[in-house]
C-alpha cells in the first residue's frame, strides 16, 4: 500500500486482506484502488453499505465481531473525525484473532493516534496517516501523490515519507484547515461564477465549491481535533483585520488629500 503504486491491472508482489472501518466516500475509494491492485477487501459501517459492496465485490460486515474475526492483515479506519473515538470505543477489540496493522488515514492526526493508543491492545500495529490526495485528484491512479505519515508502533515497516503527527498537524492546520475556513467563508459569501472571471476569481470559486464539497463535519473536525487550528484561525482574522486598517488607512489619506 503505497501512494506510488498506479491503479493498474498488475498485482502486487503480496497480497493482503483489508478491512475497511467506515465505507463512506473516502473509504470507498481506497477500496476500489486496493481491490485493483489484487488484495481483498471487506468493509464494515455504521450506515449499511451492503448493495453497493455487493456490486463492488466488497465483503460487508454488518456485525462489526465477524468483521473483526475475518483474519484481516491492515483494518484500515475511514471514520469521520468526530465519530472516531464512538466507534472504536464500541468495537470489541478483544475479538481480534492475531497480530493487525491499523492504519488511519483522517485529515488530523494527534487525535486518532491518542484515541488508536488508548483503545488497541498493545500487540496491534499503528500507523498515521493522511493521503494528500482523494477521489478526484486520485481518480487516475496514486503515482507520485504525497501521503504524509507516522509509524506509531509498527513492527514490519514499509516505504514512505516520514512525518510526525505533532508536525503534521501543524502542517495541515496552516494548509488544509486554512484553506477549508477561506473556502467556507467565500461560500457565505455565496460567490459564484461570473461572465468576466479572472483566473485568480476562477481559483476562488474553485476553492469554494472544493470546501463546500466535504461535509461540515469534517471542517468541525479539522477544527476540534487539531490543536493548531485555533491559532490559525486567529491569525486569519487578525491578518484580515490588519488589511482592513491599512485599507481604511488609505481611504482616510485619499479623502484628506481631497479636501485640501
Amino acid at each position: 500500500m503505497s501512494s506510488s503504486s498506479s491503479s493498474s491491472s498488475s498485482l502486487p508482489l503480496q497480497t493482503l486482506k483489508i478491512g475497511i472501518v467506515g465505507f463512506g466516500t473516502f473509504g470507498q475509494f481506497l477500496a476500489k484502488t486496493m481491490m485493483k491492485q489484487g488484495h481483498t477487501t471487506r468493509a464494515t459501517s455504521r450506515t449499511d453499505y451492503s448493495q453497493l459492496c455487493h456490486q463492488l465485490d466488497v465483503a460487508f460486515f454488518r456485525d462489526v465481531i465477524p468483521f473483526l474475526e475475518a483474519d484481516n492483515d491492515v483494518i484500515l479506519i475511514c471514520t469521520s473525525i468526530l465519530s472516531l473515538s464512538e466507534v472504536l470505543n464500541s468495537m470489541p477489540l478483544r475479538r481480534l484473532k492475531r497480530h493487525t496493522l491499523f492504519v488511519d488515514v483522517l485529515s488530523v492526526k494527534e487525535h486518532p493516534r491518542n484515541v488508536l493508543l488508548q483503545v488497541l491492545p498493545e500487540n496491534m500495529d499503528v500507523l498515521c496517516t493522511h493521503p494528500m490526495f482523494g477521489p478526484e485528484s486520485g481518480k487516475n491512479g496514486w503515482k507520485d501523490l504525497p501521503l504524509v505519515y507516522e509509524k506509531v508502533r509498527v513492527r514490519n515497516e514499509t516505504r514512505m515519507v516520514e512525518m510526525s503527527c505533532e508536525e503534521h498537524d501543524k502542517v495541515a492546520a496552516r494548509s488544509q484547515f486554512l484553506s477549508h475556513s477561506i473556502g467556507r467563508i467565500l461560500a457565505e459569501m455565496e460567490i459564484e461564477s461570473t461572465s468576466m472571471n479572472t483566473k485568480s476569481f476562477e481559483t476562488l470559486v474553485k476553492l469554494k465549491e472544493s470546501a463546500t464539497n466535504d461535509s461540515f463535519d469534517l471542517f468541525s473536525g479539522l477544527f476540534i481535533h487539531n490543536r493548531f487550528a485555533q491559532q490559525e484561525l486567529m491569525n486569519l482574522e487578525q491578518s484580515f483585520e490588519k488589511v482592513k486598517q491599512r485599507l481604511l488607512k488609505k481611504m482616510s489619506e485619499q479623502q484628506s488629500l481631497s479636501s485640501v
